[in-house]
């Protein structure tokens, strides 16, 4: 199955929910949120007040991808806020705490995904993958 996710960094913030509108009349059912806490990654985006206002202006499917560091300590808040789908990097945490932030996420009812980048080793993470939604590579 193949969605697809409009990053809403490519929208002009000034018109947000009107570029959000627009990307839904064009046929896309996901929306993708990029998070950014310029520690984990060099820049700086949104966070969770984006995200529930999000929520409250639209029923398409709100994509999370965590760029930050240690994202277990957020994974809860993002979920109340309306995620739909928490996706974060596998090298931004701990594995103890891996494991619980995609049984946190779970327990929140929104699906999990995890990024990896090159050079990790997929035999090794079979049994996290059982638990997912999204590898995103």
């Amino acid at each position: 199955m193949t969605k697809i996710s409009p990053s809403i960094l490519s929208a002009d913030f000034a018109k947000l929910i009107s570029d959000v509108n627009d990307v839904k009349m064009g046929g896309a059912e996901y929306l993708h949120v990029d998070v950014m806490d310029g520690v984990f990654v060099p820049n700086i985006s949104i966070g969770i007040p984006v995200v529930e206002s999000l929520r409250k202006a639209t029923d398409m499917f709100l994509d999370v991808h965590l760029m930050i560091d240690k994202p277990h300590r957020y994974v809860k808040e993002f979920c109340k806020a309306g995620a739909d789908l928490v996706t974060f990097h596998i090298e931004a945490d701990q594995p103890q705490d891996i494991f619980e932030a995609i049984k946190t996420i779970k327990g929140c009812g929104a699906k999990a995904g995890l990024s990896l980048s090159r050079g990790h080793r997929l035999k090794r993470l079979f049994l996290i993958f059982r638990c997912l939604i999204l590898s995103l590579l």
